[in-house]
């Protein structure tokens, strides 16, 4: 290559574009995203030394008094080591790869994308995002449905910084439910975070009791009004489907309330 050609690639003339197509772009937790990655190259040959996939969140975290979106990463794929793209070459890279565990659900404020990075000095279009739905994982749903036939209405979903309760990512998905029937009058709210572990789902619960009476309110005022409790189900009794897991969880929600 001449050395004007090399300034012209330096400065992202006539330099490659990438475009990521999903498959399918609704996918649950634990489950298999495919798709291509497409490279078409420019007026130019270009050394492309990686190209990453990288899934991408963002979470609430307080900055002077109030919120902001944080970007996070949760995980990041290898798709292909360093070749060297011709000019006007395309190639179409193929990918699989498993949508971790930890991933947030996309409800509500909680998006999820996929993000094509090429490592590729002064790319056109050296990134590329394709938002997709992530759906709960088969043992979260059955817990979904468990509280909604405790008359559970699911009033917010958040990612919030908590690196201490991540394990691993710098925020927690917080599932925030208000009761409708059996614990109206009892509980404030009650919040639930999970954690997908092997066939087994832990559940963080944040039981939060209706302050009742002179002690109540004090108790409510110093947060004393709160219990924390964690239960993990196994894979065998979710099995048992949403009914069975309500009764379980009624029972544990019924000594703290």
């Amino acid at each position: 290559m001449s050395l004007f050609k090399k300034v012209l690639a330096s400065v992202g003339i006539g330099s490659a574009k990438v475009d990521t197509r999903i498959a399918s772009t609704q996918i649950e937790v634990g489950g298999e995203l495919r798709g291509v990655v497409e490279i078409q190259g420019g007026q130019l040959e270009q050394k492309i030394d990686r190209i990453y996939l990288y899934l991408k969140t963002q979470y609430l975290k307080e900055q002077n008094d109030r919120k902001v979106a944080v970007q996070a990463e949760i995980a990041r794929f290898l798709i292909t080591e360093g070749f060297l793209l011709q000019p006007g070459e395309r190639r179409d890279i193929p990918f699989c790869f498993t949508v971790p565990d930890h991933t947030p659900v996309t409800l509500q404020r909680a998006p999820v994308w996929i993000e094509t990075g090429l490592d590729i000095k002064n790319a056109i279009d050296p990134t590329d995002h394709d938002h997709i739905q992530v759906l709960p994982h088969k043992h979260m749903q059955v817990v979904l449905n468990a509280l909604h036939e405790l008359g559970f209405r699911l009033r917010e979903v958040s990612n919030e910084y908590a690196p201490r309760l991540g394990r691993g990512l710098p925020f927690v998905q917080e599932f925030e439910f208000v009761p409708t029937t059996h614990f109206r009058g009892v509980l404030d709210e009650l919040e639930v975070m999970f954690y997908v572990q092997g066939d087994d789902l832990e559940l963080l619960l944040q039981i939060d009791r209706k302050a009742r009476g002179l002690s109540g309110l004090l108790a409510e005022a110093l947060d004393l009004d709160e219990s924390f409790v964690r239960l993990t189900i196994s894979g065998g009794e979710l099995r048992r489907g949403s009914a069975a897991v309500a009764r379980m969880l009624r029972e544990l929600i019924a000594r703290y309330a």
